[in-house]
């Protein structure tokens, strides 16, 4: 049975569960500024020339007293806190299909394995046109799980457009309960011995899936993990706690919280035995990563048990608790910082909000090796930066980076995220592929394709290994991609056509995986121009050497 240094209670890095404590303050200030409040309302309900709403006005009083608390300390609606839950509860109860709007027109892009749509026979590139009867063309994104969701055993009817049947197909379909899965994809990359697992969320189930994928990556011949927490904002600290704990060995130290309340700090200790703590390990983050991918990739750091790798992460080391307020609606309260086992605090300054939301403070530092001799190298580039910057205020001061100690005595930073061991930046694309990929048109010329060749899916569809190894988007292609662009009013650039030869061969690609299999699918297509995952191939005997440094 797990044993933790903590006091049973879930918090949140990014989201919580409800809790309800006695006040933290309370005294003759606070009873003063809460009659203030009650005097204006009432003074306004009696008074003001037309009627108040006065639930409105009370949560736009708790909105704006919460923003002058810190970024993460905020009001939930009792609407919000319905997806709230079901996104991180694990499951949610409906008819079980990812979808997409595409033309103004719903489309499924997959149904989930064994949910109620699978079972009934709903396919990829369905187009929902009505809903109970309803027209649907035309349907915003929000709206679409205000109709496909709802409790178990009731009964939604779909109009169904299928390309090659002339006809409409009706379906009539049962609601359940349909499980979220927090790990987006999970495989070995093509002739190595090396897994990879991507994980979007900390959710209630995380750990779970995370053993789970484990176990069948190492059925496939997995000796090595790439884990990627890229663009993962975070969730339940708990299951940050475990984990990490599933590679740290016994007694190490994965975080710990200090508040202004002797209640609030916490600590998590790793215990032993967990089959994973030898694995080689690489972790990948970037700025969208936030809290819990914090907590894990800077205590995996901190232990110098991997590498981490890609580029620094969000900055957030606060931690929320949530309280119900009785009516459905709740609000988050920071109420304590984590630190890492090296003692970082990881907190971007947030005075100015804005520029905490545009990611400013971040130690953004130039593609290359960190792992060895930190201090010197950035030292330099903040040398070269300070020669070349002219305003004295956005100078660094040397003397002022947080410096601390890995295990072995690695240097690493504080403050301002999670610096990798190795940053390795994105690749830049052009204006080209971004008006591709934001006018869906590699998902459509993909459809328009399977449409005009019946015979292609027919051909892959049981050999994914086949598609990968032997399916090549050749310039014929890439030409018949250009006219079909082109007729979908893209402007196409030529030069900048060139530069993202590779990426848009790829995008096209992983398009195909996606709509004739899944996501996962096409995440393994994806990663072999991933810029990030093929230069972690190239770092582990680094990890393994760390790793095993005494």
């Amino acid at each position: 049975m797990r044993k933790y240094l903590i006091s049973g209670i879930v918090l949140i890095c990014g989201v919580v569960a409800g809790f309800s404590l006695q006040p933290v303050i309370s005294s003759d200030n606070i009873f003063e500024n809460t009659k203030k409040f009650d005097r204006v309302l009432n003074t306004a309900n009696r008074n003001y020339l037309e009627d108040i709403d006065a639930k409105k006005l009370t949560e736009a009083a708790i909105r704006a007293m919460l923003n002058e608390l810190d970024p993460h300390s905020v009001y939930i609606t009792a609407e919000d806190m319905k997806g709230v839950n079901e996104d991180f509860s694990g499951s949610f109860e409906g008819i079980g299909v990812e979808f997409d709007i595409v033309n103004d027109t719903l489309t499924v892009a997959t149904p989930i394995a064994g949910g109620p749509s699978d079972e009934v026979g709903i396919q990829s590139r369905d187009k929902i046109v009505k809903i109970d009867g309803i027209d649907a063309i035309g349907i915003s994104r929000d709206s679409v799980p205000k109709k496909l969701r709802g409790p178990k055993g009731t009964v939604v009817k779909l109009d169904i457009k299928r390309s090659g049947v002339k006809d409409i197909l009706h379906f009539s379909i049962t609601r359940d309960k349909i499980p979220l899965n927090s790990v987006v994809s999970k495989y070995v990359i093509e002739d190595t011995d090396i897994g990879v697992i991507g994980i979007n969320r900390f959710m209630a189930t995380t750990n779970d899936e995370l053993n789970q994928a484990l176990e069948e990556l190492q059925a496939q011949g997995m000796k090595k993990l790439i884990l990627d927490l890229r663009i993962n904002p975070g969730g339940y600290l708990d299951q940050a706690f475990r984990m990490a704990d599933e590679f740290l060995g016994h007694g190490d130290t994965i975080v710990y919280t200090i508040g202004k309340r002797p209640e609030f700090n916490e600590a998590y200790i790793a215990k032993d035995g967990d089959k994973w703590e030898d694995i080689p390990l690489i972790v990948l983050i970037d700025a969208g990563s936030a809290s819990a991918s914090e907590i894990v990739s800077g205590a995996i750091q901190d232990r110098d048990r991997g590498l981490v790798l890609g580029v620094t992460s969000f900055g957030k080391g606060l931690v929320q608790r949530q309280y119900p307020l009785g009516d459905g609606s709740s609000f988050r309260l920071t109420i304590s910082k984590y630190y890492t086992p090296s003692g970082r605090c990881i907190q971007r300054k947030y005075e100015d909000k804005d520029d905490y939301r545009h990611l400013v403070g971040r130690l953004d530092l130039e593609n290359g090796n960190y792992i060895d001799n930190a201090l010197k190298k950035i030292k330099d580039q903040v040398h070269k930066f300070n020669e070349k910057e002219k305003n004295e205020k956005e100078k660094i001061n040397i003397d002022s980076l947080p410096i601390y100690k890995t295990r072995i005595g690695r240097e690493v930073f504080g403050a301002g995220g999670i610096t990798p061991d190795v940053i390795v930046k994105y690749d830049t694309i052009t204006p080209l592929y971004r008006e591709i990929r934001n006018k869906n048109a590699y998902y459509l010329y993909v459809e328009d394709y399977l449409n005009s060749h019946p015979e292609f899916k027919s051909k892959y569809q049981n050999n994914f290994k086949d598609f990968s190894k032997k399916f090549i988007v050749d310039d014929k292609i890439l030409n018949e991609f250009k006219q079909f662009a082109t007729k979908k009013e893209i402007k196409w650039n030529d030069e900048d056509a060139k530069k993202d030869k590779l990426f848009i061969q790829n995008a096209i690609k992983s398009t195909f995986a996606r709509s004739i299999w899944d996501r996962n699918k096409a995440s393994q297509i994806s990663s072999q121009v991933d810029v990030q995952i093929v230069e972690a191939i190239k770092y582990f005997p680094e990890a393994i050497r760390i790793s095993k440094t005494k």
